[in-house]
C-alpha cells in the first residue's frame, strides 16, 4: 500500500446479525493530521475506531497501518504497532496519583519479573514531567485522579497515552462534558500533540471541530457522505439534510 498515508482503510464493511452496519467505507489519513470524523447518531463513528484499534472485525476489506496490514491482529499487537485509544469515558487509576498514572503507562518492558523489580528512572521522570505540563497538570502530580475534574482525567487519560509516544492516536468525543474553558484548552492541547503525529477525533460538538480540525470526515449509516475542510462540509447540501438538520 502507499506510503503516502499512516492510515489506509479500503473496502471496509462489518454486519451484526446480518444487517450491514458499515458499508463499503474508504478512509484515508494523512501524517500529521489532526482529522474529525462527524455524524448523526448510528452513523457507526465509535465502531470505525472498534476496528482500527481490534475491539471489532470487520467482515470484509483490508485496514493498513502505514505499511502494514492490521486486520486481523489482536488489540494489545495494534497497540504496539504505535495506536493509542482513548474511550469516551475517562479511565484513569482513581486511586493513584496523577504521576502514578503517567508513570504506569510508560512502555518500559515490564512483565511479571519488571514490575516487581521495577525501579523509577530519571529519564521516566522527566517524560512525566514534560508530559503532565503538556496536559495541564503539572500542579497535579501529587493529587490522586479521583479528586480530578471530569476534564482533567480526560487530559490525564490522553497524557497516559502520549507516555507511550503513539504515532496514531484515536480520541472518542474527547471534550463530552467539559466546561467552555476546558475545551478550549483541549483543543489547544490536541492542536500541539498533532506535530509529529496523526489523530482521529470523533466528535459532536461544532464548534470545538472547528478549533482543531484540519479536514471532516462525515459518515451516514456506515458509508462515507462527504468529506474535506469544515468550511466545505458544512456547505454540503446533503450534510444539511442528514446532520445539521436542514
Amino acid at each position: 500500500m502507499s506510503n503516502k498515508f499512516v492510515l489506509q482503510i479500503v473496502d471496509l464493511t462489518v454486519s451484526f446479525d446480518g444487517f450491514k452496519a458499515v458499508d463499503g467505507l474508504n478512509f484515508y489519513l494523512e501524517p500529521d493530521a489532526l482529522h474529525c470524523v462527524i455524524g448523526p447518531n448510528g452513523a457507526v463513528k465509535t465502531t470505525l475506531l472498534d476496528m482500527i484499534c481490534g475491539k471489532t472485525k470487520p467482515t470484509g476489506g483490508k485496514i493498513f497501518f502505514k505499511d502494514t496490514n492490521i486486520t486481523e491482529l489482536m488489540e494489545y499487537q495494534i497497540t504496539r504497532l504505535g495506536i493509542g485509544r482513548k474511550f469516551q469515558t475517562p479511565s484513569v487509576y482513581d486511586q493513584l496519583t496523577v504521576f502514578e498514572n503517567l508513570e504506569i503507562s510508560h512502555p518500559n518492558p515490564r512483565g511479571v519479573l519488571g514490575s516487581v523489580f521495577f525501579k523509577r528512572t530519571d529519564l521516566i521522570t522527566e517524560k512525566v514531567n514534560e508530559v503532565a505540563n503538556k496536559i495541564f497538570l503539572g500542579d497535579h502530580l501529587d493529587d490522586t485522579a479521583a479528586i480530578l475534574s471530569h476534564g482533567q482525567k480526560q487530559w490525564l487519560e490522553t497524557g497516559m497515552l502520549l507516555m507511550q509516544d503513539p504515532e496514531l492516536i484515536l480520541l472518542d468525543e474527547p471534550v463530552a462534558g467539559m466546561s467552555a474553558k476546558e475545551r478550549e484548552k483541549t483543543a489547544t492541547l490536541l492542536n500541539e500533540i498533532s506535530r509529529g503525529r496523526s489523530i482521529i477525533v470523533i466528535e459532536h460538538d461544532m464548534a470545538f471541530v472547528k478549533m482543531v480540525a484540519k479536514k471532516v470526515t462525515v459518515l451516514h449509516q456506515g458509508r462515507l457522505l462527504t468529506e474535506g475542510t469544515l468550511e466545505k462540509v458544512q456547505e454540503d447540501e446533503q450534510v444539511k439534510q442528514v446532520y445539521l438538520g436542514h
